[in-house]
């Protein structure tokens, strides 16, 4: 099948190399020639394990082809993806320019008909959207040429995309027209086993709600544990333990049980606020997840207040090592990252910070490199030298077991702060450690 896909980010690369792995002949546009130049060169302008492979092992198959030309994407295709990013406005709306700037040059350059495919997380009644601006500019132009459009949420996760991508749990598609459906279905195929064909098909506003409600319970069932987190502090119970016991039961299961300094990324606090927007717009408000985007706020205040009153409120003149800066392992992705806030807090209470990241270094010094007493190194232990307590922020790998000896001669004295949870504190007490935990008194 020929596809092309609008935008180069998390969402349409893998999408677009993953088509083409499985032997369809895609077109990936964007607008940035810089991201472009990198990928025709084979080099991913984001960090995504085993993306680079993927992308070098398609470009010598000649599978892919990377392009700022829209025409050339548009007439090169039978199925146009929309994979452009939807950031928050300023009211918590998602803003659709870049959606409809494609769906505008689409409607421009089309000469044939198309299937259009909204793989972007958009709120409901943006594929009519969609569809009226392509019909605009065909009006425009004098043309009569069929098209559909399709809603199909993306369902990746950053660090694990592209196997979420070549084997993914479920696809949903949503649409007007019936026969889209033989389209989508010969689409996606090639991704399940024959036995399992996991598509479902549903209107077009069922589709485009089911990603945010999906990630709405994802984010509300993470700042349950939270809020219950603080109350364990203070009547001295265990989160952990807590998590294990309710988790065992399954109709819970152990699925997204963590308590931590709260979530963060690209997905969760852009797409609970355009939801909360879009309850606000039809009349409803969404009063759980209005408290869900508010445990989430008040968990980093929280944590925050911790480190503060551990030193008596006086952070001025100290130094912080802090591990971890994307907004999980895995990626090197910082947007709404709790670790930049951390950053900036410290900083605002005259602190210096010393930050290091296995993938989301260069990303922060790009947003911070400016901020006073902000200060990012290369090496895990650099970071600790000297300092008043080490920070952990981002569950890494490497961060689960490091050499306690030497962090403990590194820092001045030898104090924790476990925003994750990944250590056991009874362990590293008897170490000397001092260990402050998430939901569980030091």
């Amino acid at each position: 099948m020929r596809i092309s896909i609008f935008g180069v980010g998390y969402v349409g690369l893998v999408t677009g190399v993953c088509f083409a792995e499985m032997g369809n002949e895609v077109t990936c546009c964007d607008i940035d020639s810089r991201k472009i130049e990198m990928l025709k060169d084979g080099r991913s302008p984001i960090f995504e394990p085993g993306l680079d492979e993927l992308i070098k092992n398609n470009l010598v198959g000649k599978r892919v082809v990377f392009t700022t030309d829209s025409a050339v994407a548009v007439s090169a295709a039978d199925v146009i993806f929309i994979a452009v990013g939807t950031p928050s406005d300023t009211d918590g709306s998602s803003d659709l320019k870049y959606v409809l700037s494609v769906a505008r040059t689409i409607g421009q350059k089309m000469t044939t008909p198309k299937v259009v495919i909204v793989k972007s997380t958009v709120p409901v009644g943006t594929c009519l959207k969609v569809k009226e601006a392509i019909q605009n500019e065909l009006a425009t132009l004098g043309k009569k040429i069929e098209f559909d459009v399709v809603s199909n949420p993306e369902f990746l996760k950053e660090g694990t995309a592209i196997s979420d991508c070549l084997r993914p749990n479920r696809v949903v598609v949503g649409f007007e027209n019936p026969q889209v459906k033989g389209v989508m279905g010969v689409l996606y195929a090639p991704f399940f086993p024959k036995d399992n064909q996991q598509v479902f098909y549903m209107d077009l506003a069922s589709a485009e709600l089911t990603k945010y409600a999906a990630n709405a319970m994802l984010a509300t069932r993470i700042s349950f544990m939270n809020d219950l987190s603080q109350l364990c502090e203070k009547v001295g119970a265990d989160i952990e333990q807590i998590r294990l016991g309710i988790g065992s039961d399954t109709r819970i299961g152990t699925q997204f049980l963590y308590a931590g300094i709260g979530y963060g990324g690209s997905c969760f606090p852009k797409d609970i606020r355009a939801l909360l927007k879009t309850g606000e717009v039809n009349g409803h408000s969404l009063r759980l997840l209005d408290a869900v985007e508010k445990v989430n706020a008040d968990q980093r205040v929280s944590f925050f207040r911790k480190l503060e009153e551990r030193f008596g409120g006086q952070l001025a003149g100290r130094k912080f090592a802090v591990w971890g800066l994307s907004f999980k392992p895995g990626t090197d992705d910082i947007r709404e990252a709790p670790a930049i806030d951390l950053l900036k807090f410290l900083a605002e209470k005259g602190a210096e910070s010393f930050a290091y990241d296995p993938e989301g270094l260069e990303n922060s010094k790009q947003l911070l490199g400016d901020k006073k007493g902000v200060h990012f190194v290369t090496d895990q232990y650099e970071a600790l030298k000297d300092c008043d307590a080490l920070i952990v922020v981002t569950e890494w790998k490497s961060f689960r077991t490091p050499d306690f000896e030497k962090v403990k001669a590194l820092l001045k004295k030898p104090i924790i702060f476990d925003g994750r949870n990944i250590y056991d504190s009874g362990d590293l007490s008897s170490k000397g450690f001092t260990v402050y935990r998430i939901g569980k008194k030091a």
